[in-house]
């Protein structure tokens, strides 16, 4: 006989925005059932964030090594063991895992269901042989790595970033089919690693980033080493000998030893009952509003699924407005503008609020705020001089956006986005005291430019000579 479970909530998903939801309700009080058929902490624990900065980590080491000369310490070729370095990145994960883990939410009195779910009406999931009946059902089930349609690629082995991880060798010649963030932050990162690495873009690096940032961001990776083609498309993929081949339009070919996809994810939406349950859905995952409420209006989605929010912090915010909408029947509504995003090249890219494109678009006057990091003390001293802090006003002084490029961006932004989300003014920057010396005086400087016109201004001038008259 089938056991029915009666919770108030049924979260589907163990990732980031999964155990949100399912650690905020549980401490409330609430009946929780928890459903996840693979790793608990999806896919930004096991697969992606972790795993992929502490890789990058242990390649920034390896270029520190190299470039050792600029700080008169002798400069030496390190060697890497893969094995090891691929060792680090486990540990990593298991030092985290305790935070994500079954035990832990088992002891909140959440009641995990290690199986897939599948719905079978609008408000009945079945998973590892139990009914689930509950009030109120929320998906995270996230998104998986986009395999292009090159034709002969089902034919060979094609890492993601789901595989990448468990290599036991360094590949000899890497080539990542796709120069978006995933595919740039590996790429670099095997590079720096001793591997030779070609990226091949159908369209252009990083396409939705500012260009400005963009091109910075390329030059300081082909410099490298890494072999960056744009604008080119593969015809065709077939294996040569232990490794690939492909073949672009118009004839060239091009070798590798292993081929990496980064071209893109997809939601997890198939083989869960969505229609049964009387939920849309499409390519980008699960049709939900602004209030993150699907078209059935017992079931929510938060994180990739959700429209394809793919960032780890994006999941955390869904989670934390279902929370606010499930259990005290708030109104609640996305802001996209609130979700920051960093890409983790080196130099990184951070980016708060709307680009300069889009607040143009929207806003008839603005003006552009910039202060390179070659005009900042801290900078200096650790020879990171590449890149600038970029503001985006609007015409009355509030922060429409912020953009840096430059090392440790991802956590100046930080400052920036709380400026954003409590609607400051660019004088807010302007007057904060910041320790000296550091990175985020660039910021401070930036924000300063913003009244250079001012003191130009003749009659500013003409009273602050009376001023002087009287001592």
């Amino acid at each position: 006989m089938t056991d029915t479970l009666t919770p108030d909530l049924c979260v589907i998903g163990a990732g980031s925005g999964g155990l949100s939801v399912v650690a905020a309700a549980a401490a409330m009080g609430v009946s929780v059932v928890l459903v996840e058929k693979g790793e608990m902490g999806g896919d930004c624990l096991n697969f992606g964030c972790v795993p992929s900065k502490a890789l990058i980590a242990a390649g920034h080491v390896a270029q520190t090594m190299r470039e050792a000369g600029r700080f008169g310490i002798r400069a030496v070729e390190p060697l890497v063991d893969i094995g090891k370095t691929m060792d680090h990145v486990r540990s990593v994960i298991a030092e985290i895992a305790p935070n994500d883990s079954e035990s832990r939410f088992t002891a909140m009195n959440v009641q995990v269901i290690r199986a897939a779910g599948r719905f079978t009406g609008r408000d009945t999931l079945e998973a590892g042989g139990k009914i689930i009946r509950a009030r109120r059902f929320v998906v995270a089930t996230g998104s998986s790595p986009a395999v292009p349609p090159v034709p002969g690629l089902e034919q060979v082995r094609v890492l993601t970033n789901e595989t990448i991880f468990s290599l036991d060798r360094m590949p000899t010649r890497l080539i990542v089919l796709g120069a978006g963030p995933i595919g740039l932050e590996l790429a670099q990162a095997f590079r720096r690693l001793g591997c030779d690495v070609v990226v091949l873009e159908l369209g252009k690096a990083l396409s939705h980033e500012d260009p400005e940032f963009t091109d910075i961001v390329t030059t300081r990776l082909v410099r490298e080493g890494v072999v960056l083609r744009e604008g080119v498309r593969v015809a065709r993929v077939e294996s040569r000998g232990e490794g690939v081949r492909l073949y672009l339009e118009g004839g060239e070919t091009i070798d590798g030893s292993h081929l990496l996809a980064a071209a893109g994810r997809r939601a997890n939406v198939e083989g869960m009952g969505l229609d049964a349950a009387g939920v849309r859905f499409g390519p980008k995952g699960i049709e939900v509003g602004a209030d993150l409420r699907s078209s059935n209006r017992r079931i929510y989605a938060v994180g990739d699924v959700a429209g394809g929010a793919q960032f780890t912090h994006a999941a955390n915010y869904h989670a934390g407005l279902v929370v606010r909408a499930m259990l005290f029947r708030l109104r609640v509504r996305v802001q996209p503008h609130l979700i920051p995003h960093v890409t983790f090249t080196d130099p990184q890219i951070a980016v708060a609020g709307l680009s300069e494109a889009e607040a143009r678009v929207s806003n008839a006057k603005i003006r552009v705020l910039r202060w390179p990091f070659a005009d900042n003390d801290r900078a200096r001293t650790g020879r990171e001089t590449t890149g600038h802090v970029k503001v985006v006003l609007a015409r009355n002084g509030t922060i429409l956006g912020v953009g840096i490029v430059g090392a440790d961006a991802g956590e100046l932004i930080a400052m920036w986005q709380l400026a954003i989300t409590q609607r400051l003014k660019i004088g807010a920057i302007a007057g904060v005291v910041l320790p000296y010396p550091t990175l985020g005086e660039a910021s401070k400087r930036a924000a300063i430019t913003a009244f250079t016109p001012v003191l130009s201004n003749k009659w500013l001038r003409r009273l602050l000579g009376v001023l002087r008259k009287f001592g």
